[in-house]
């Protein structure tokens, strides 16, 4: 299996895992959801570059995960943004012979979503994870 698959789907079990953050959301989606209830999550795409050395095979994966609130305020996503960081840092055995050996929030950002008043707000979070192949 692909590090890209191996990991997302780790990452994806670490945040189901954490009942806190699952307590506030109506439903953590693998992709934009055709409908959904606010507040939720989406795990967005997982891009994928050579990270490797000479006797290493390694990848380095960049994923975005959003949450979304109906809310008038962004106020009640910085609980599930504080949830969120950990989850991810805590992966390692990804699965399928892949390790995580660093996992780093490299941007963050709150906004509109869609840029208009009545439509909530997004927290978009981007992590770079480093991985390598053992066995």
């Amino acid at each position: 299996m692909s590090a890209e698959l191996a990991v997302r789907g780790a990452v994806l079990a670490a945040l189901k895992g954490d009942a806190a953050l699952m307590d506030r959301l109506n439903g953590l989606f693998e992709f934009a959801p055709a409908r959904a209830s606010p507040p939720y999550a989406v795990l967005g795409e997982c891009l994928g570059s050579d990270w490797g050395a000479k006797d290493v095979e390694g990848r380095e994966l960049r994923l975005t995960i959003s949450l979304h609130d109906a809310g008038e305020t962004p106020g009640r996503l910085a609980p599930a943004m504080a949830r969120i960081d950990p989850a991810v840092r805590s992966v390692a055995d990804a699965g399928e012979g892949w390790r995580v050996v660093t996992a780093r929030l490299v941007r963050s950002r709150v906004a509109r979503a869609g840029g208009r008043e009545q439509s909530g707000w997004q927290a978009v979070m981007d992590y770079r994870l480093r991985a390598v192949r053992e066995g």
